[in-house]
């Protein structure tokens, strides 16, 4: 498991949503990519974990300081940290098809307390 941190924003666009989530505010997002394998590949590894950190760069880079509603992958979507956790698990689900893992679960965390998952095959 690898994970990283940041600071983003959204608001919530479900019909009537209370203060504060209804408002733009912030989130310190911590976001953990797990992978699975029933074997190892060849040199005992289950990923390649240079090529992870690079993708979780790329994520970083593309959420830090952003407020994810104007983002087109949440285009007239709620963007819930379960759909958050989502996007970003396909990401990776789509890097490292081929590879070795056969599961990826990604868990993104909004604050200290609440936290969701979205968990695929590759």
């Amino acid at each position: 498991m690898v994970k990283r941190e940041f600071i983003a924003q959204h608001f919530l666009t479900v019909p009537d949503p209370e203060p504060p989530e209804g408002d733009v505010h912030s989130h310190r997002f911590t976001v953990e990519v797990e992978f699975a394998a029933d074997s190892l590949a060849e040199y005992g590894y289950l990923v390649n974990i240079n090529e992870v950190e690079s993708l979780l760069d790329d994520i970083e880079g593309r959420y830090r300081d952003a407020l994810l509603n104007d983002l087109p992958e949440f285009e007239g979507l709620n963007p819930s940290v379960e759909r958050f956790a989502r996007i970003v698990c396909d990401r990776f689900r789509e890097a490292l098809s081929g590879d070795n893992p056969d599961e990826v679960t990604v868990r993104i965390w909004e604050d200290d307390l609440a936290w969701a998952s979205y968990r695929t095959a590759i």
